[in-house]
């Protein structure tokens, strides 16, 4: 790995592990913070944009659900913006877990790096 790609990676990683923090605690306001205001969010449901669209998906998941996620790929396309292509894991209390890819584009604001696009793909299906 060379050091952009390392560097790439804590900025995802920085961002990836406050979101994971926020959905296992199950704080869908707190996980919505992480996005960009026109942030395009693509769970296992229909697609919404912005925060609000992305706490409604976080609120309406089940009580102990927790995240779990690999970096497979980086690839910062700006000095503001980075790929991040992974495995991500949602486990449950009820049910089996949920693999899935996750596909994020992460952007740098005024104030920090945010997740400016959000894309789950279950290829199990």
């Amino acid at each position: 790995m060379n050091s952009t790609t390392k560097d790439d990676e804590l900025v995802l990683r920085d961002v990836l592990d406050r979101w994971k923090a926020a959905v296992d605690a199950h704080e869908p306001n707190d996980v919505a913070a992480g996005f960009t205001e026109d942030a395009v969010f693509q769970g296992l449901h229909p697609y919404g944009v912005g925060r609000p669209s992305v706490a409604e998906y976080y609120a309406s998941q089940p009580l102990g659900m927790k995240a779990a996620y690999r970096v497979l790929e980086t690839r910062r396309f700006a000095d503001d913006l980075v790929l991040g292509y992974l495995d991500a894991v949602f486990t449950f209390t009820d049910r089996a877990p949920a693999a899935v890819k996750l596909a994020v584009l992460v952007r740098r604001l005024e104030d920090g790096w945010y997740i400016a696009h959000y894309q789950v793909s279950r290829l199990d299906q």
